[in-house]
Formats: C-alpha cells, structure tokens, sequence
C-alpha cells in the first residue's frame, strides 16, 4: 500500500472512531445489589447537549459484566418505575405584593400558573405558596400527588397582609419548606425544585440578597425564575434562577413562560431509569456496565458489585432497595453527584 493511501486510510479510520464516540451521558445516582442475584442501576440520560433522553426501554440498553454481553432473556432485564427509587417535589412560589393584586395581572397569574401545576404533578409532587411583604410565606396548596391546581383558586381571592416585597425571604422560606417536604418522604433519593414568580425587586430587606444566594447556593436545588415587567432585572432574575429564568414584559406572556418552564422540569424528570437485571454470576466480583443506544447516540456508566452468595431465583421486577435513610447532600457530593445527577465538586471531609 502506498504511502498515499495509507495516509487516506488512517485518516477514514480517525473519522470514524470520532463519529462512534459516546454522545449521550448516562449519570449513575446510586445502584444496589442483593441476593438472590439482583442488580438495580438508577441513573440519567442525556444528550451531548445536556438536553434529557426520554422514553427509552429496556430493550435499549446492554448490559455487560467484566466486558461481556448479558443475554437479555437470561438476566430478564426490565426499567422498573423510578419511583421506587426517587421522588420529586417542586414548589411553586408565587409573587403576590401589592403591585400584582392591585393590577390587573391576578387572572393571568392565576390561569398561567394553573396550568403549570396541571402539567407537572403528573410526574411530581406540587405545592404552592404566595409572598407579599409579611415575614412568611402563606400555603396555598401543600404537596400533594394531585389536585394542587383546585388549591389555587385562594390565588384570585388572595388578600395581601403587606404591600411590600420580601422577595429574599420568601425564597429562604421556600427552600426551608422544601427541606421539610423531602425528609417527610419515603423514597431513598429525594429531589427537589423551586420555582420562583416575581414582579419586582425586593422592597421590604428583611433579609439581605447575600443570605438569599447563600441558602441557594446550599440547597443544591433546581430553581428557576421568571420576572414579569421592568422593575426586576436580568442578573438578579439568573441569580435567583440558576437553572433557567424567563423575564417577560407583561402579563399576557405569563403563561407561555410558566409553560416553557414546566416542560423543562417535566423533561428533566422523565430523564431518570431505574434498570434491573438478574445477573448470572455467583461469585467473585464484578464490573457490570450499562450501555445506553438511543438513535444510533451511545453512552455508557459502570458499577461494582459483589456476586457472592447469588444463586437462582432472581425476580428482576423487584430490585434491592437504595439506602434507606436517603442519600445527604454531602454523600452525593463525595460520589461526585449533584442536583438532578449532575458532577458536582467533591466536599472535603473536615479536619
């Protein structure tokens, strides 16, 4: 071979193994394993994009152990519903000062908001509350599987107790309540969203913009922010809003925002699988990867396990259970895992 064609062929081989690279990302958020030979991964997919990969099945994922394929009627690998596994909660947190209920904006906050909460407690828990410029926050609909919509008709009859804008606190307390939501929950992996509707700046500072960012910064929260006319800005509105904010420069547009946040957090939630599969080693331990093949994109995670003890009679519908007590913001952080299975920045362990 000449070295002209050499040359050509190397090159042929480089775009190749380039074009069959890993495009999409599989997070691992925990796995477990028990006897009698009960493999479980929980994890999330996404795209190179970081944009999530919904609706696969199990037919669409490998699974090897120490680099060899799995046979699927053999390890009768299933997604079992993640629920089993996590739960979700999203609180909706609802400007409602003077200068909203004093307007004309109350119907189209009301419908906008609706709306959202119709969309996203079919894969959540929804709550809602409202601030004004009083030192709490008022309930308007607790966490609940369904109905949070019917609770916001107290919205259009909402009577505001301080003209004011405690915005900074009411997001403290927004956080705070979500932080209490979560440790009630029975599922071992506990997430959480926040989002944020404002029509203003904070008026009443009863609690400094510092404190605020900080108990953001601490929540490890998904929050997101949408701001209605000109009275509130850009980067306070993305402070607020890490994941996502939306300003919009009147009412009418309300409901399109909320919608477009809502389809994001809906998106976000269907990304997680919890995939179980009958492993047939019985002893030793073992690597076992899962490789993800959605549309010609792959990705991969990997898992450790030790297989002593397995034996027959394995029921791939009934995967071990995660850590009971539910996994601290602190353990996640030491696996490198973040909000919503994102990398996060290991914690260092005080000395």
């Amino acid at each position: 071979m000449s070295a002209k064609n050499t040359a050509l062929c190397i090159l042929i081989l480089g775009l190749l193994v380039s074009a069959c690279g890993p495009s999409l990302q599989l997070r691992r958020i925990d796995a477990a394993h028990r006897k009698p030979a009960n493999v479980a991964v929980f994890f999330s997919v996404e795209d190179s994009d970081g944009e999530p990969v919904a609706d696969l099945l199990a037919s669409d994922f490998n699974i090897y152990e120490d680099g060899a394929l799995v046979s699927v009627d053999e390890s009768r690998q299933t997604i079992v519903n993640p629920e089993v596994a996590a739960t979700h909660y999203t609180l909706l947190l609802v400007d409602m000062s003077a200068s909203v209920t004093e307007s004309d904006q109350v119907a189209e906050v009301v419908k906008a908001a609706q709306a959202f909460v119709t969309r996203v407690e079919n894969y959540q828990r929804v709550s809602v509350y409202a601030f004004d410029g009083s030192r709490k926050i008022h309930e308007i609909a607790p966490f609940a599987e369904k109905g949070a919509e019917l609770g916001l008709a107290k919205l259009s009859s909402f009577q505001t107790k301080d003209p004011s804008t405690n915005l900074h606190g009411a997001v403290v307390q927004a956080v705070d309540k979500l932080d209490e939501a979560l440790k009630r929950a029975k599922a071992p992996l506990r997430f959480g969203t926040l989002v944020v509707f404002t029509d203003g700046t904070d008026r009443a500072a009863r609690v400094p913009l510092q404190e605020m960012l900080d108990s953001i910064e601490a929540s490890d929260y998904s929050i997101f922010a949408i701001g209605v006319g000109n009275e509130i800005d850009d980067t306070t509105l993305s402070r607020i809003g890490h994941e996502g904010y939306i300003r919009v420069e009147d009412s009418s547009a309300l409901e399109g925002a909320f919608d477009q946040i809502g389809e994001r957090i809906v998106r976000f939630t269907r990304r997680y699988y919890l995939l179980s599969y009958c492993s047939p080693a019985r002893a030793g331990t073992h690597q076992v990867t899962i490789e993800a093949v959605s549309e010609g994109d792959r990705g991969e995670l990997t898992y450790e396990f030790n297989a002593k003890g397995f034996a027959p009679g394995c029921d791939a519908n009934r995967p071990p259970p995660f850590d009971t007590t539910g996994k601290t913001r602190r353990t996640r952080r030491k696996l490198g895992i973040g909000p919503d299975g994102r990398p996060a920045p290991p914690e260092q362990d005080a000395q």
